[in-house]
C-alpha cells in the first residue's frame, strides 16, 4: 500500500504514536504489566465492514515491538461479516497495548471509508456509472482516505490541485464566464484534460464549443441530468455533483451519466467498530 500511495507510513506511524505516547510514555501500561509479559491477541470486526489500513494497523505493532509475530487473514479491500478476525497477534504486553489506540483509530476510520463506499457502489452496482471520491478529506490523511475510498470500489478523483483542471463556478465568476475560463485553461496547455462546472443546461454548448474535454454537472436533479445526456449524446464524459446520497444515487446513476463523485464518502464515513482482545498474559521464561 505504502509504495502504491508514495506514501511514508513510518513517518506517519512515529507522527501519530506521539502524538499518543507524549514525552512519558504509556505510564499506566509501565505501572501494572511486567517488563518482559507477552500477550496474544485478536482484531476483529464487530460488524460486518469493508476493511481497509491493515497494513498501517500492523505498522503501529512493530514500531513499539520490531519482534511482533502478526497473521493477517484478510486484506484490505475484503467484505468481512461480524465476528471476523483480521489479524492476530503476539508479542510484547507493553508495546502491544501502546498502540492498541493508535492502531484501532486508523484502522475504524479508513475501513469505516470504505465501507460507506461500498454501499454507494452497490447501490449503482448495473448502471454503467462509476464512483468518485473528492478532495473532500481530512487535512493530513487525503492520501490514507483515497486509499480507502479504492478499497470500497470508487476511482479517485483529483489527488491534489496540480493533477488535473476542473473549473469550477468561482473560476467561471473571476474568468467572466464559462467559455472565457475553458478558452483560458485550454490556452494554458497544461497536459491535462480541462473540466468545467456547469448548474445549467444553458451552459453546455458554451462549454463544448470553447474546447471543454469533461463536463462536471453540478446539483442537477434527475430530469435535468437526462436532459444533458441527451444533448451531449457522448461528446465528452459527463459527471454528476451535488446532493448525491444513498437515497438519490441510484436515480443519478440510472440517467446515463459516466461518474458520480460523492464527497460525504471520504468527509462523513463514521468510524466501523473494530475490537481488539487479549488472551491472558504470560511471563517470558
Amino acid at each position: 500500500m505504502a509504495s502504491e500511495l508514495h506514501f511514508d507510513v513510518n513517518e506517519f506511524v512515529r507522527r501519530v504514536l506521539a502524538e499518543d505516547l507524549g514525552s512519558g510514555g504509556d505510564v499506566t501500561s509501565n505501572a501494572t504489566i511486567a517488563a518482559d509479559a507477552r500477550f496474544t491477541a485478536e482484531l476483529a470486526a464487530r460488524e460486518p465492514i469493508t476493511v481497509a489500513g491493515l497494513d498501517i494497523a500492523a505498522a503501529f505493532f512493530r514500531a513499539l515491538d520490531g519482534e511482533v509475530r502478526i497473521d493477517r487473514p484478510v486484506g484490505d479491500g475484503e467484505c468481512v461479516e461480524a465476528g471476523t478476525v483480521l489479524m492476530r497477534l503476539g508479542g510484547n504486553a507493553r508495546a502491544m497495548l501502546s498502540a492498541e489506540r493508535s492502531a484501532l483509530n486508523t484502522l475504524q476510520h479508513l475501513s469505516g471509508i470504505a465501507t460507506l463506499t461500498r454501499r454507494y457502489v452497490d447501490a449503482i452496482a448495473g448502471t454503467g456509472a462509476t464512483l468518485l471520491d473528492t478532495r473532500k478529506t481530512v487535512p493530513g490523511l487525503r492520501l490514507l482516505e483515497k486509499y480507502a475510498s479504492r478499497m470500497g470500489g470508487a476511482d479517485n478523483h483529483r489527488m491534489r490541485l496540480d493533477d488535473g483542471v476542473l473549473i469550477k463556478d468561482n473560476h467561471i465568476a473571476v474568468a467572466g464566464g464559462v467559455a472565457a475560463a475553458v478558452r483560458a485553461a485550454k490556452a494554458a496547455n497544461t497536459g491535462f484534460a480541462v473540466q468545467v462546472e456547469v448548474d445549467r443546461v444553458e451552459q453546455i454548448a458554451e462549454a463544448l464549443d470553447a474546447g471543454a474535454d469533461r463536463l462536471l454537472l453540478d446539483n442537477m436533479p434527475p430530469p435535468v441530468l437526462r436532459k444533458a445526456v441527451a444533448l451531449i449524446a457522448g461528446r465528452v464524459p459527463l459527471e454528476a455533483s451535488g446532493g448525491v446520497n444513498l437515497d438519490t444515487i441510484r436515480a443519478i446513476a440510472e440517467t446515463g451519466v459516466d461518474y458520480i463523485s460523492v464527497g460525504r464518502i471520504t468527509q462523513s464515513a463514521p468510524a466501523v467498530d473494530i475490537g481488539m482482545d487479549y488472551s491472558v498474559p504470560s511471563r517470558a521464561g
